[in-house]
């Protein structure tokens, strides 16, 4: 079942995620000695990074021990302002002691399939093929439409069920997205939405309280099959839930 937590302002709630980015790498370097995190795009994360570069987070976190990947990607290159990636290197990568090594971008450069079956493999690669992939933490936003990741309404990726990604062509933006799959998601130690502002209220209720209609509503298709999953929203986000704070 998730757990939602809900926190008076946005600052809040930015350093509630730190502390649980910090908590969970601590616990995924103690049990295999290293961490592995999707990051997501966006406006709400993007805060978050910029925190843990800070002395007050980045003193707990060894840099060498983390390996970060994406939960999607726009088909861009690496160094486009609309790049998931670009916007990650400038809040946080550049400003610490990551090895570039650690570092598995998706290459929205490439031909969507093939950045997607490349992907995939780097996942199998890391994990040992065999091994069941499983990220130690995925952090997702959400979008005011109910989509997560690159997971849009009624898109064909919402019916994919063997592959860990896929390129997905999302009709209303009449672009290709790259984007792990709700199998890759669900199959996470952790996932942990971030869900800020008022703007994000209707349909937040619509997901956690409303009746499931995932085709419409992406972000109901996540529910980790073994793994915990987490809901840090701000109080303008959570104002219409039946719960609050």
């Amino acid at each position: 079942m998730a757990e939602i937590k809900i926190y008076a302002d946005h600052e809040l709630l930015m350093r509630a995620a730190a502390e649980h980015f910090v908590s969970l790498y601590e616990a995924a370097v103690a049990d295999h000695q290293h961490f592995s995190v999707a990051l997501s795009g966006g406006s709400t994360p993007k805060t978050l990074y910029e925190l843990l570069k800070e002395e007050m987070f980045n003193r707990y976190i060894d840099w060498s021990l983390v390996h970060v990947f994406w939960g999607d990607e726009r088909c861009v290159p690496p160094d486009h302002a609309d790049s998931n990636y670009h916007m990650t290197r400038l809040a946080l990568l550049d400003a610490v002691d990551l090895p570039l090594t650690n570092i598995h971008r998706m290459h929205g450069e490439d031909a969507p399939e093939q950045a997607a079956l490349d992907y995939e493999k780097a996942l199998h690669d890391f994990f040992g093929q065999g091994e069941e992939v499983r990220l130690d933490l995925i952090l997702l936003g959400m979008g005011d439409d109910g989509h997560t990741a690159s997971l849009f309404p009624e898109t064909e990726a919402l019916d994919e069920v063997d592959r860990l990604v896929v390129a997905n062509y999302v009709p209303k933006l009449e672009a290709w997205r790259i984007t792990l799959t709700t199998k890759a998601i669900n199959a996470a130690h952790h996932v942990a939405f971030l869900v800020s502002g008022h703007a994000k209220a209707s349909v937040l209720q619509e997901v956690l309280e409303g009746p499931r209609q995932a085709r419409e509503l992406p972000s109901q298709l996540i529910n980790p099959t073994s793994g915990g999953l987490t809901w840090f929203l701000d109080a303008d986000a959570a104002q219409l839930l039946s719960r609050t704070i």
